[in-house]
């Protein structure tokens, strides 16, 4: 019997040759690309119509890759893998010039809660993955230390996929744009409970103008699903009094998924 990692990596590599099939007959609709062994590689033209319109699946998949507790590709993980090929080389806002990566999410695609934050941080920009500078820790010490559970179970991402410059806040047509990305993602996962990490998040979901004060506490209803709004884990590194506001919220979370 073949090693599971073994598997996985196979796995694997049959979806980006399968996304790379597609990349070439997106390319083949606007122009004809020769295969021809006399061609040998492809001109500089075509590699610069290639770039931009899809990039190649390594840039994104290596690093968005769900991998729930190292198993199989699930179909939601194979749906989450299609909505990022479907996403792209995105310029559909003015963050996608600005980016230096494309921030999708990561974590568990059957994952029975979500953490949904504002946007990319420095960090998240240069590394491609949501929440892993300090803020990100301290997301990681609030599911592992605090609810015992590992990052990998549950599923985390943001409202927008692109860092806004200098951490500003999204704008409302760059939230226009993205929003739609987000909503996919939720209807794949089919989550029991989404958490809101900060007042932009909350609001996004929820389409109120409240403060997250005012909000957090309770549960609201989105679609569905359960949303608790939270204070989001920057904010608590500022004014960690009000910590412990965040754990009633998480223990409620808890009590409700349990």
């Amino acid at each position: 019997m073949k090693d599971i990692h073994q598997e996985l990596k196979e796995v694997v590599s049959s979806l980006k040759g399968h996304l790379v099939y597609q990349r070439d007959i997106l390319l083949a609709e606007g122009a004809p690309i020769s295969k021809s062994p006399e061609s040998g590689v492809r001109s500089q033209e075509k590699k610069a119509q290639s770039s931009s319109l899809i990039p190649h699946p390594s840039s994104l998949i290596d690093s968005q890759l769900p991998t729930p507790n190292s198993q199989l590709p699930t179909p939601n993980s194979q749906l989450l893998l299609k909505l990022i090929s479907d996403i792209g080389d995105c310029q559909r806002c003015k963050l996608g010039k600005t980016r230096t990566k494309l921030v999708f999410g990561v974590g568990n695609p059957d994952a029975r809660i979500v953490f949904v934050g504002e946007g990319p941080g420095k960090d998240e920009d240069i590394q491609g993955e949501p929440f892993v500078g300090k803020a990100g820790q301290l997301l990681t010490d609030i599911i592992s230390k605090g609810m015992k559970m590992r990052r990998e179970e549950v599923y985390i991402c943001n409202v927008v996929k692109c860092r806004p410059p200098e951490n500003r806040n999204p704008e409302p047509d760059e939230v226009d744009a993205c929003e739609g990305f987000l909503i996919k993602q939720l209807e794949v996962i089919k989550p029991e409970i989404v958490v809101a990490l900060g007042t932009f998040a909350a609001q996004t979901l929820l389409k109120t103008d409240l403060p997250i004060s005012e909000l957090r506490g309770r549960f609201h209803d989105y679609k569905g699903i359960q949303v608790m709004p939270t204070f989001h884990p920057s904010y608590l590194l500022r004014n960690p009094e009000k910590k412990k506001e965040t754990w009633e919220d998480i223990k409620m979370v808890l009590a409700r998924s349990g």
